[in-house]
């Protein structure tokens, strides 16, 4: 049974984007406008932007989508540039440089939204992604390459691992459909952006791999360049969404003088120095004691001292208001789907390890059984419940009920044996892809619906950064268990010349990932457990 609503107060905007004024979505008056938004088929949209606009806008934001969901061709191409430049150790500091510049900027969109402009924000993302990623054709050295990576991830464009999204742009779309789309109606437009999604990440890969066949990996960096001014083009002819005039009217520098600094500052530090010492443990192999190691930490934990006084005492603007951030709902929301993305993106890492690892499958056999079908329940979950809370108006019980169903199958998973049949290998993880899509939908919305409309932008930045630092703990975490307990199995199995070494290998992964996917569950039933707090706040 739901939480009972609890009365929060609102504050209306002095100009709002709507033809009428429209309160807190949660207000009394909302509740009121509820039954009039429901019977009629055809809700307002903002002033001046007819159905033709908005397809038009959508399709500007949504291509930039796909094409984010499209960067799932740098996963193939990881190899061929370790050899290319002869440091193949080096190749997987791609991944983590783009991961780390994303985590860190990805927060700072929903406040350049309101100071740019929706338009400002999207054209900043796509030009700092465009950039870096047409200056990763060009690189002489895997260091430069490296280092464009990372400007590629302060635009959050396209990921170098599968069914990561493209956050930064992700981020501006939702705050344009926000803008756009009436509320109970946008859990399916979001649906929709994560059908293009599932199609640009599910046929990254194998172009990525055509394409560095046939004319170099360099080329899978320049052929996204038409896609990119296909959607700067768009973008910068329909989405001309105005700010209120007290921010529209004001000169550049005044706009950015709104820019928290010192908390943009702090909260990099803080989230950057966590990250890269959980990455530079699994990836390098260092000790826990190592001085780097514990050193990050130190920073991390000192950055985010210094984050929370900023926010609380200085930033008048802050990137991440305390107020908002210590309040039932977006707390709920944020912790949940930092424990959400840490068990799924673990299950993604995880997975096809076990394929390849314990069942000796192929490399593209694993890929096929973990990813392709994963992609599709992705797509269907997230659909299905953006279509049901367009139906019922409600999220609360879609929300526990998608969450049980990401338990459901990471306990599954911890079944896995030697005797375990190919139906139960194919589909154990499906509740996995439905669950999430319809989590991280539904608790969006929950989000959306818990604060002002001013709150808004900053609200959903706040959702992706949980999400992409989770996302990135759970790699990291899971792959430091999988290390530490296949190294402690490996030195009880095999004692000298003449051991089973293949049979005691397999026999280690599979303990090992077992431990790894006790863990995923865990992560998951906490995302259960703080889901609940969440309000069950009306969908006007």
């Amino acid at each position: 049974m739901p939480p009972e609503q609890g009365p929060s107060s609102a504050t209306a905007e002095t100009q709002p984007l709507l033809k009428e004024p429209v309160p807190s979505y949660h207000s009394v008056d909302a509740v009121d406008q509820q039954s009039t938004s429901e019977t009629d088929p055809s809700p307002p949209l903002l002033n001046n932007f007819s159905r033709g606009d908005v397809v038009w806008i959508l399709a500007g934001l949504w291509s930039a989508v796909f094409l984010g969901a499209l960067g799932t061709v740098v996963a193939t191409l990881l190899t061929p540039i370790g050899s290319d430049f002869n440091k193949s150790n080096q190749a997987s500091y791609i991944g983590t440089s783009y991961l780390l510049s994303l985590c860190c900027f990805t927060p700072l969109y929903g406040r350049l939204a309101d100071i740019l402009g929706r338009k400002g924000a999207m054209l900043t993302a796509l030009f700092l992604f465009g950039s870096g990623t047409i200056l990763c054709g060009m690189v002489p050295s895997m260091e430069t390459l490296i280092l464009a990576r990372a400007l590629a991830g302060m635009g959050g464009g396209g990921q170098v691992v599968p069914l990561h999204h493209s956050f930064a742009r992700l981020l501006v779309s939702t705050i344009v459909v926000t803008d756009l789309i009436p509320l109970k109606q946008r859990g399916l437009y979001q649906g929709m952006a994560n059908i293009l999604f599932g199609l640009g990440a599910g046929i990254g890969g194998p172009l990525g791999g055509w394409i560095n066949d046939a004319f170099g990996w360099r080329s899978a960096f320049y052929f996204q360049a038409p896609l990119l001014i296909l959607s700067a083009t768009l973008v910068s002819w329909k989405v001309n969404i105005q700010l209120p005039p007290e921010v529209q009217g004001q000169p550049l520098h005044e706009k950015l003088r709104r820019i928290d600094v010192l908390g943009s500052l702090t909260l990099v530090g803080t989230v950057g120095c966590l990250l890269l010492g959980f990455s530079l443990k699994t990836t390098e192999e260092i000790a826990w004691s190592h001085p780097l190691i514990y050193g990050l930490f130190v920073a991390s934990s000192i950055s985010g001292i210094l984050f929370i006084l900023v926010e609380k005492y200085w930033a008048p603007f802050p990137v991440m208001p305390l107020r908002l951030i210590t309040r039932r709902t977006p707390l709920a929301v944020s912790v949940s789907n930092l424990f959400a993305s840490m068990a799924a993106f673990s299950m993604l890492y995880n997975v096809p390890l076990y394929f390849s690892a314990v069942k000796l499958y192929s490399a593209a056999s694993s890929g096929t059984r973990s990813r392709l079908h994963s992609v599709i329940a992705i797509s269907c979950g997230s659909v299905a419940a953006g279509w049901l809370m367009r139906r019922t108006g409600k999220l609360y019980t879609l929300t526990l009920a998608a969450a049980i169903s990401s338990i459901s199958a990471n306990v599954l998973v911890i079944f896995w044996n030697e005797n375990t049949s190919a139906w139960h290998l194919w589909f154990d993880i499906v509740p996995q892809g439905f669950g999430m899509a319809s989590f991280i939908t539904s608790t969006l919305i929950a989000m959306i619906a818990g604060v002002t409309k001013e709150d808004m932008p900053v609200a959903t930045g706040i959702t992706y950064l949980f999400r992409t630092t989770g996302q990135v703990l759970g790699v990291s975490l899971s792959g430091a268990i999988l290390q530490a307990v296949l190294l402690q199995k490996l030195r009880e199995r095999i004692h000298g010349p003449g051991s089973a070494e293949v049979a005691a290998a397999v026999d280690s992964y599979a303990d090992a990932l077992r431990v790894v996917f006790i863990f995923q569950a865990a992560m998951a039933f906490l995302a259960f457990l703080c889901c609940l707090p969440i309000e069950e706040n009306p969908l006007p």
